[in-house]
């Protein structure tokens, strides 16, 4: 065994969860699949555990990223919905 596999876990669960949030991506769920797939293949090389976890961390910060900016997006379409009407009214 060599000592990337404790690490195995992490990047699996890392990429479904990835994969999981690209389903809204807005460019379309190919798009990003295609994308986060080439990342992952350009790094499958790497044995080195700190570069795997540097990686592992700038993944988690995608996420963060990802998940602000779907927030984003339902904060607007809610105020568009909703101010939309009180500007009717005036």
């Amino acid at each position: 065994m060599n000592m990337a596999n404790p690490l195995r876990g992490e990047v699996l669960t890392l990429y479904k969860n990835l994969l999981y949030l690209g389903r809204d991506y807005p460019k379309g769920a190919d798009y990003f699949r295609t994308r986060l797939k080439s990342a992952f293949l350009k790094n499958r090389d790497v044995r080195d555990p700190e570069k795997i976890k540097e990686l592992v961390a700038r993944g988690e910060f995608v996420i963060k990223e990802l998940e602000a900016l779907y927030f984003l997006r339902k904060y607007r379409a809610m105020k568009r919905r909703y101010y939309a009407e009180e500007d009717r009214e005036k």
